[in-house]
């Protein structure tokens, strides 16, 4: 299935984020590079888009869509949460703007294998990194009810 995903509240992001031609801006949760390619669309090739996902499907479609801008947007496998180490890995110590659209993707829940949906019957996965061991299958059908509790917790309130 072809990875789409339409951006949420577009026009307010680029608003927000008051895209200078030669700035250097991140998006945090590239997805299919909705709000991306509009950053890109106002960079003029001293600028810089950082585009980070821990999806693989997600970088290769954010990679797809903005080829005509390889020279000024670099796409990450990773998470936003080790921005800095990612950034500094791309020379970068500083942004002008950072674009976080958390959650799961229309295409992360329209793929049954994914697992993330609940219209279809499909082994439960929710992992956003492939990579990762535990799907929430075995965490669901593996966990104690205290282990439970403190992964909820902890996703919860951190």
């Amino acid at each position: 299935m072809k990875f789409s995903h339409e951006p949420v509240m577009l026009e307010e992001c680029l608003r927000e984020l008051r895209i200078k031609a030669e700035g250097v801006y991140v998006d945090g949760t590239i997805g299919g590079a909705g709000h991306a390619l509009k950053v890109c669309e106002r960079l003029s090739g001293k600028g810089r888009l950082i585009g980070i996902d821990r999806d693989e499907e997600a970088v290769a479609a954010a990679r797809e869509r903005l080829i005509s801008y390889k020279d000024r947007a670099a796409i990450l496998r990773g998470s936003y949460r080790d921005m800095t180490e990612l950034l500094a890995g791309e020379g970068v110590r500083k942004a002008d703007g950072i674009l976080l659209d958390l959650g799961v993707s229309s295409h992360q829940l329209d793929c049954a294998d994914r697992g993330f949906t609940y219209r279809t019957d499909a082994p439960l996965d929710m992992r956003m990194d492939r990579r990762q061991a535990l799907s929430a299958f075995e965490v669901v059908n593996t966990y104690g009810e205290d282990e439970l509790y403190r992964v909820i917790v902890d996703a919860v309130f951190g």
